[in-house]
């Protein structure tokens, strides 16, 4: 490992490709080449958007894109959860509605401000416009616990909690008449997933749960969207495989009583053949480790990240 390697990811200022694409009859995807995508469900008489993009300015091209199709009012904005590169464009859609699970609002109550300053320092590119963002946090207007279904005119449309992974309020959005998911972040493609937040012990059976619904279309949290069972399976394992070979490497270290650098360096090198060619792997892994390193050493729950944190961390790991 390069001990030039610059913080987190803001040495990546390369623009990404938009892809805007229909996988159900009512759901389409926003993707942009690993970056964070945007889910869309087009309703008989309205939109629902899941996950925002994390600024105004960026979400206005989501709703470009949205209306190039419809011009059905975008009545919902659903936070799948409370990271700030998915809460942030909030604004930009005039919805009616915020959805989130309670849960998720408790985080945004517990670190909301911390995970912002944190967020923004470490992806720079990601937060274009960032002046755009309005003062304060993006709340939701109402939240739910475990399920809340909402009737798009005929278009039913559930939110669920099917268990903690990528955070302790991790929502997805399923179309029970197509079996098409908007995941969040629980399950990527082709992107290292983020775990700073993460319950590794929980993610793989929440997993399993999204596996249960079977279904035939998906837009991960990052990367292509699935448009077919086998792609949706794809993504599912490559997820469900990352998330179990940190941690199996972590807790052999912690049982045999290695420091947080020393599982680091080892976790890294033993990942790195099977999944550095996943976008943000450098980016993730000092985060990932170090979350994992705390739940295996009996932190139950992830301590929050403040962007001082973050960079006594990367200097510790990688300086």
């Amino acid at each position: 490992m390069s001990q030039a390697k610059k913080f987190a990811s803001q040495a990546d200022m390369e623009e990404k490709k938009v892809t805007f694409s229909q996988i159900s009859e009512h759901a389409w995807a926003y993707t942009a080449e690993g970056d964070p995508n945007t889910g869309i469900v087009i309703g008989d008489d309205c939109v629902l958007v899941a996950d925002t993009q994390a600024t105004p300015a960026m979400a206005a091209d989501v709703v470009r894109r949205i209306r190039e199709v419809t011009d059905k009012p975008i009545k919902y904005v659903v936070l799948t959860h409370y990271h700030a590169v998915r809460v942030l464009g909030a604004a930009g859609y005039g919805a009616e509605h915020i959805l989130a699970s309670q849960d998720t609002r408790d985080l945004i109550v517990e670190r909301g401000e911390q995970d912002k300053a944190s967020e923004i320092g470490r992806f720079p590119r990601l937060f274009q416009n960032v002046e755009t963002v309005p003062p304060g946090l993006t709340w939701p207007t109402m939240t739910f616990t475990g399920k809340m279904t909402l009737w798009l005119g005929k278009l039913e449309v559930q939110l669920l909690q099917l268990g903690r992974g990528h955070t302790k309020g991790d929502t997805v959005v399923w179309l029970p008449q197509e079996r098409a998911l908007l995941s969040g972040d629980l399950v990527e493609f082709g992107a290292t997933p983020y775990a700073g937040d993460a319950y590794f012990k929980d993610w793989p059976q929440t997993l399993d749960n999204v596996a249960a619904l079977k279904p035939a279309a998906l837009v991960p949290g990052r990367g292509a969207a699935l448009t077919t069972p086998e792609a949706v399976a794809e993504g599912l394992t490559g997820t469900r495989d990352f998330i179990a070979d940190v941690y199996a490497s972590v807790q052999e270290g912690v049982k045999a009583g290695r420091d947080l650098n020393a599982v680091y360096k080892d976790t890294y090198e033993k990942l790195k053949p099977k999944y550095s060619q996943w976008v943000i792997f450098d980016h993730c892994m000092p985060f990932d480790v170090s979350r994992a390193y705390d739940e295996a050493s009996g932190h139950v729950d992830p301590r929050v990240w403040t962007a001082e944190r973050d960079v006594e961390m990367w200097k510790a790991l990688e300086g």
